[in-house]
């Protein structure tokens, strides 16, 4: 007895999309689909870069002090305010702090992406990951209040001084809670940055090291770290972009002491009302941010991106 044979409706639903596909996309335009998915993303590069042009284009004009509207005719003045001494502080502050929060991020977060990985447990490794999302189900700005509620005045490690008979300390609204509260912040993302990176390395590597002599030091400095370093450059340019642009932490926990430049930037558009200043120095942090990750993928590599198609 002969039984005829039926594709399932999943197949058969694969088999109408992809001749829906071949109708849409013919096959002699293969040879254009990297373009096409590139679309999206060519077109949100186009919107920044009109609106750069915009922000360069009003960092040239002077504010009209009477009538609050920017002056035609074309000027510097902008950018002579935005290097002034106070500013030039602001920025040389935002750079070294970038500098610190990326080297103390990179020291706990390759430990953390390590462990993730290679954790002979399913179960730690599901419990190491759930623990790295969950800030992201938390807003910055919610984090940053948290840390008011640890370190402020009335807080919980103020409070415990102060049943132990030692006075309170101030650990809010200065430069070390804004480093804090930055580490905190893009510590997931640099674990997320570095456990690809991680994955990337076979466990044989590492157990041919120890089976030449090394001990797991000599393999983690000698062996491990070297073949991760794509993913620790990768890793290292985002969070001190991050953290050269970021707002929320220096604004809540350096509570206006301690301004970054986008602070400056928000000031002169909103407080000041002189988008002129404001464009100036939005202009002034993107050169700068540009040149530096320019600089850093000149001397470490393109890391991740891997344009040399050279191996690291």
């Amino acid at each position: 007895m002969k039984h005829s044979f039926r594709y399932p409706l999943a197949w058969r639903l694969l088999d109408w999309a992809e001749a829906a596909a071949a109708a849409i996309w013919p096959r002699r335009w293969a040879s254009l689909t990297g373009y096409l998915l590139l679309m999206p993303a060519m077109l949100l590069v186009f919107v920044l870069v009109i609106g750069l042009i915009y922000i360069g284009e009003n960092s040239l004009h002077e504010l009209d002090i009477y009538t609050y509207r920017l002056k035609e005719a074309f000027s510097l003045i902008n950018y002579r305010a935005a290097t002034s001494a106070t500013y030039q502080t602001i920025i040389g502050r935002s750079l070294g702090a970038s500098a610190i929060v990326t080297a103390i991020t990179m020291v706990l977060a390759f430990p953390y992406a390590y462990v993730m990985v290679r954790a002979a447990s399913a179960w730690t490794r599901k419990l190491l990951l759930i623990a790295l999302f969950l800030p992201f189900f938390i807003g910055q700005v919610v984090r940053a209040y948290g840390w008011l509620i640890v370190l402020g005045k009335q807080g919980l490690l103020n409070s415990i001084l102060t049943d132990l008979g030692l006075p309170a300390i101030k650990l809010i609204y200065n430069y070390p809670a804004v480093i804090l509260g930055l580490v905190q912040y893009m510590l997931p993302f640099a674990v997320l940055l570095l456990a690809p990176a991680i994955t990337a390395i076979g466990e044989e590597a590492e157990l041919a090291s120890e089976s030449l002599g090394a001990n797991w030091i000599q393999t983690f400095r000698h062996v491990v770290i070297p073949m991760a370093r794509p993913g620790l450059i990768g890793a290292s340019v985002v969070v001190f972009t991050l953290t050269l642009t970021d707002f929320a932490m220096p604004e809540i926990l350096g509570g206006g002491t301690t301004d970054f430049i986008a602070n400056a930037i928000y000031d002169g558009f909103f407080q000041i009302s002189n988008p002129g200043l404001g464009a100036a120095l939005s202009m002034i942090l993107v050169t700068i941010g540009s040149i530096l990750v320019t600089i850093i993928f000149y001397l470490a590599g393109t890391g991740t991106l891997g344009f040399s198609g050279r191996r690291p």
